[in-house]
């Protein structure tokens, strides 16, 4: 008896270590087989524009709800003064469904996978005084695995849900608050695009305190120029980009330059071999390297990743000469790690409390540089104020209230 159980657990042993081994040769072709799906996609009817001002179409919106999951705060997060700005958060890919190509906002699965995601990565943006935070008919994963045309035209799709999203966020949010933007994976997709229609030249752009696309590579040939923000060059500037993607080391990032190339850039052109952005989220600062004692508070999730907490000092970062954030040996973070290391899923609660610094910081910066000016008795400008400086002030003015 005990030499069939030895038995048993050796073969156990081995059709482990084979599905590892062929999750880690055979990712990509797994992974098609798994989430691509085999249906044709369906073309979905624009949502009515007044269809926006449901509730139910937001995981969070100015003015909240009780267990906004945005508003979360993990166990070690003090309570910190509301940030005067407006955000719109993005939120990733929850849908895995190979059935159809776009899930349905009234999707409980979906919707309760978007609202794990908002938790983790919308909560360093909590303290914002408005966070506004869509539900769209998204594409499901197996639209990234493929290069059918199906995957594209849902792609499209769930961003004409977004667009229409923001446009009713950029209506509603109050016009005196600087804008914050946030994406994650697909949400960053979809935020470059947004960004290209809705920022780049437009006067929307003024506003814009900082924009994160974080976990989706962006080109800075054929994606940057086209977005309307320059990359960030200091932790305390305002009104640029910053974007990352986290990969352990040995890191291996062929699936995601896959899909980097598959997709064109933001000027119609193929991005592939082109350079793409990183931000370090630890310093705020580009191409840059800093050590784990820098990074003041990484989320760890429970198992449910309904809960956690932040430790700090657990995880270094530096961007590589091929612009890939590395984190280091593989940090203990819950089981939801992809293949080749990447740490995708955890691009944000990684460095958790410094990107809620990090936004505190450009929010700070935007509001000093774009306060009035002092004025005269007499209510002319103040004399240290150059010529220059005064027309600079007067043409946000009309964003501020009051």
């Amino acid at each position: 008896m005990a030499r069939k159980f030895l038995y048993a657990v050796a073969l156990l042993v081995v059709v482990v270590i084979g599905a590892l081994m062929g999750l880690r040769f055979w990712a990509k072709e797994l992974s098609q087989f798994a989430f691509v799906p085999s249906a044709r996609f369906a073309a979905l009817a624009p949502m009515a524009p007044a269809a926006w001002d449901d509730p139910a179409l937001w995981i969070s919106r100015a003015g909240g709800h009780p267990g906004d999951p945005a508003r979360w705060l993990p166990a070690g997060a003090s309570e910190v003064p509301e940030l005067p700005a407006a955000v719109f958060f993005i939120h990733p890919t929850s849908s895995f469904d190979r059935t159809r190509w776009n899930a349905p906002v009234d999707d409980a699965l979906a919707a309760t996978r978007a609202e794990i995601f908002a938790r983790g990565l919308a909560s360093p943006f909590g303290a914002a005084r408005e966070l506004w935070a869509p539900r769209y008919r998204q594409a499901t994963f197996g639209a990234f695995l493929t290069d059918r045309a199906d995957g594209t035209q849902a792609l499209e799709a769930a961003y004409a849900d977004v667009l229409a999203a923001f446009d009713h966020f950029a209506a509603h949010a109050d016009p005196a608050l600087p804008i914050v933007l946030v994406g994650h994976s697909q949400g960053a997709l979809h935020l470059m695009k947004l960004m290209q229609q809705r920022v780049a030249g437009k006067p929307l752009a003024a506003r814009i305190a900082a924009a994160y696309v974080v976990g989706w590579p962006v080109s800075l040939a054929h994606d940057l120029p086209e977005m309307g923000l320059p990359a960030c060059t200091r932790s305390d500037e305002a009104g640029c980009v910053l974007s990352w993607q986290s990969f352990a080391e040995p890191a291996d990032p062929s699936m995601v330059l896959d899909a980097y190339a598959r997709l064109p850039g933001l000027d119609g052109k193929n991005r592939k071999g082109s350079p793409f952005l990183c931000i370090n989220p630890i310093t705020g600062r580009p191409g840059d390297a800093a050590e784990g004692w820098a990074n003041i508070g990484t989320l760890v999730p429970d198992a449910t990743l309904a809960h956690g907490a932040l430790m700090p000092g657990l995880v270094p970062a530096r961007c590589a000469p091929n612009g890939f954030l590395l984190v280091g040996p593989p940090p203990q973070m819950g089981p939801y790690v992809l293949p080749g290391n990447n740490y995708h899923v955890y691009d944000i609660p990684l460095f958790w409390a410094n990107v809620r610094a990090d936004v505190t910081r450009r929010v700070n910066s935007w509001q000093a540089a774009h306060r009035a000016p002092p004025t005269t008795a007499e209510g002319k400008t103040a004399a240290a104020e150059t010529p220059a400086a005064s027309r600079h002030a007067r043409s946000w003015w009309p964003w501020r209230r009051g």
